[in-house]
């Protein structure tokens, strides 16, 4: 063991009671390293898990990406494409791509009683990945579409059916504007679901794609895009490439060309917010190290001024100022490490606990989300924790320094 270890670890596991000013300040600079890290901890794990989430329900919506047809507009209202089946196998054989899905969309407006609401009737087919809704559905059944009879039966939100004051069951008259002339469909109410995304719950209502084609009169091979699913939202950009290699500039039988666009140019506004979070992050993160880090020079300095005696001892057999430096850096090592064991436990805890029990609650049409959400990693848990420990024991080099400066003659008297 070396001597510096061995005097370091002497002074930081003393047990004598007479140093009543180091003892505080240690306690305060073990602390403020401990509520830094814990505010650290916290705050990645809650902005890592808002962005997840309210990524996931964009994606559950609406996929990676879409492909449409360049001839629609920017709206629901689609123009009808066709996809051959060339295409859709060299999409399955895609090195990012996970899933492929038809779909069809028209926009209309369902009627109870007096009751109304502006709607978008998304039409799903037997490829269609359920996953998401299957997580989100609160009552009722997903809809069944392996019949070769047209499914009448609809998956409406918890938020439209508070709305119109209907349940499972009920039925509902839908109204449509096709080609300047109002057709009615008599529907009926299969599931309801709830995603807490305020925004898409209250707009979009589940249905047999082939209501929609007959609504548009449109062949069974026609559509208003198909939605491309990846393997990993971080492989979004290879996946859009590999698929624009195999669509790009190409034309479906009926000439239209095919417009490929990410969940992210969808839907620019959400992303830029959720971008801006990264920065609020950074700061906090750059805040808490320096409130830990000035806590832990204060504690080390207290240190130092309380050992002064020891330290001209030191020098005066012969000690030099590296070494006896190394003795404090090595005690500094000792209370961050304390601190971050201290953090870790608060932060973890903090955690753990919103997570499995939602004590924070929010606004699902505010922030599109019940409970404030946490993604704790372990990669993120260990990186925090590493460059937390390389930080303060850097900040700690400088004030050290301060022991070159003090005389043994003098000290030696210091009491």
């Amino acid at each position: 063991m070396k001597f510096e270890l061995f005097i370091a670890k002497r002074i930081h596991f003393n047990k004598e009671k007479d140093k009543k000013v180091s003892r505080p300040a240690v306690r305060i600079a073990i602390g403020g390293i401990a509520m830094g890290l814990a505010v650290m901890i916290v705050a990645v794990a809650i902005v890592i898990g808002f962005k997840t989430e309210v990524r996931n329900k964009l994606i559950g919506f609406g996929s990676h990406i879409q492909v449409s047809s360049s001839y629609s507009n920017q709206t629901y209202e689609t123009s009808p494409v066709i996809f051959d089946d060339e295409i859709k196998e060299r999409l399955q054989q895609g090195t990012w791509i996970k899933h492929i899905q038809e779909f069809a969309t028209q926009p209309g407006i369902i009627n109870t009683d007096g009751n109304f609401q502006g709607i978008v009737l998304k039409g799903v087919g037997q490829d269609f990945d359920w996953d998401f809704f299957r997580s989100n559905l609160k009552s009722g059944e997903l809809l069944n579409l392996e019949d070769t009879t047209v499914n009448k039966n609809i998956i409406i939100s918890q938020k439209i059916a508070d709305l119109l004051k209907i349940k499972v069951n009920d039925k509902v008259l839908a109204y449509f504007v096709i080609q300047g002339r109002i057709r009615v469909r008599p529907l009926t109410i299969q599931g309801i679901y709830a995603t807490g995304f305020g925004d898409y719950d209250k707009l979009f209502v589940l249905c047999d794609k082939r209501i929609i084609q007959r609504l548009n009169g449109w062949d069974e091979n026609q559509c208003s895009g198909l939605e491309i699913l990846t393997d990993d939202y971080e492989h979004l950009d290879n996946a859009i490439e590999e698929a624009f290699d195999i669509m790009g500039n190409r034309f479906d039988k009926n000439g239209a060309s095919y417009l490929l666009r990410s969940i992210k140019q969808i839907n620019p506004q959400i992303f830029s917010w959720l971008d801006l979070l990264d920065m609020n992050v950074a700061v906090i993160l750059i805040l808490m190290a320096l409130v830990a880090g000035f806590t832990m020079i204060s504690g080390l300095l207290i240190l130092i001024l309380e050992r002064t005696n020891m330290i001209g001892i030191l020098k005066a057999l012969g000690g030099s100022n590296w070494f006896i430096r190394r003795i404090f850096l090595i005690q500094s090592a000792f209370l961050i490490g304390k601190g971050l064991l201290l953090g870790n436990l608060i932060g973890i805890s903090a955690c753990l606990l919103q997570k499995y029990f939602s004590i924070v609650k929010l606004n699902p049409d505010v922030y599109y989300v019940e409970s404030v959400p946490i993604n704790l990693s372990l990669f993120n848990l260990l990186a925090i924790n590493v460059a937390t420990f390389a930080l303060l024991l850097l900040i700690t080099v400088g004030p050290s320094y301060i022991i070159t400066k003090i005389n043994p003659a003098q000290s030696i008297k210091f009491e």
